[in-house]
């Protein structure tokens, strides 16, 4: 068994309680148990499962896992916290706001023999799993995704291409590593309102686009216009529901790793794929934060 905490009870911090106090019969997640949860705010108790302090959780022996679920801010300073006491981390995505923390903290992990999960619930939706079904095979002639949202406190989930980071990832996920060639982004503080326009081209010099729009009242949505040699594909293949949650489907896949059934290989690829979006993510940053060139 290896004991875990969840670290900051906000909407994904809340759901990791409930699934760790309810796991799956006959499923991996049943070698976790929770001995407790970390918040700033006090609560006594959630749902039968104890407050502890931070401090408790870094240095019980009892505590071998921890779900970090705090804003995107805090992830990279939490995450070295708790691989420095010795634990596993899961931690919800993005695991850091700069590539350089990422790579490093990967390292340290690595160096300390512990698991280190990022979630990334967008590549386990039934939606997007038929979407790769659709895509697989198909020759890539150009493609766009379009992502809208409301709006996001920047100090607290960082730059766009790090807060969604989920579209990056869907995006090498389907089409393989990527290039940035250009990267802009439109404000209009008054309105509240923000648009990310990225540019890359695939191995194949092939373009994709990434637009990341947010402003007040925006429905979050995803459209996709996505053509091959064989034809364009502009919405979502119908998908089934999913008989299990996407948290607890992370949960297991976590669990896994612990017990040792994920193979190197597929560890391997899912270290490149997660640090190389946040080294793209990163790249788009430093092209949209670039001063405009002025030209005589």
């Amino acid at each position: 068994m290896f004991g875990t905490v969840v670290v900051g009870v906000g909407i994904a911090g809340l759901a990791r309680i409930r699934d760790l106090m309810n796991p799956m019969p006959s499923s991996p997640s049943e070698h976790l148990k929770l001995l407790g949860f970390v918040s700033r705010r006090s609560f006594g108790s959630i749902n039968e499962a104890k407050q502890i302090s931070l401090e408790d959780a870094l240095r019980s022996m009892e505590i071998h896992a921890a779900f970090i679920s705090t804003e995107n801010r805090s992830h990279e300073e939490t995450i070295r916290m708790f691989l420095e006491a010795g634990k596993h981390v899961l931690v919800e995505y993005p695991m850091a706001l700069s590539a350089k923390a990422a790579h490093e903290l990967w390292e340290m992990a690595e160096q300390k023999d512990k698991v280190l999960h990022v979630e990334h619930i967008e590549l386990l939706t039934e939606e997007y799993k038929q979407l790769k079904k659709e895509v697989a095979g198909k020759d890539l002639v150009k493609g766009t995704l379009h992502f809208t949202g409301s709006v996001l406190d920047e100090k607290k989930a960082g730059f766009p291409a790090f807060s969604g980071i989920a579209r990056l990832t869907w995006l090498i996920d389907l089409f393989g590593d990527l290039t940035v060639t250009s990267a802009t982004r439109e404000e209009q503080k008054d309105k509240n309102y923000s648009r990310m326009t990225v540019h890359f081209q695939t191995a194949n010099k092939k373009p994709l686009t990434w637009i990341e729009e947010r402003g007040p009242g925006m429905r979050r949505e995803k459209k996709i216009n996505f053509c091959f040699t064989s034809g364009c594909l502009e919405n979502f293949p119908q998908a089934p529901r999913s008989a299990v949650g996407l948290f607890m489907q992370d949960q297991n896949l976590f669990a896994k790793k612990l017990l040792g059934q994920v193979s190197k290989e597929e560890l391997a690829a899912e270290k490149w794929r997660i640090l190389r979006c946040l080294d793209l993510a990163e790249t788009i940053q430093q092209h949209c934060e670039q001063p405009e060139k002025i030209c005589s």
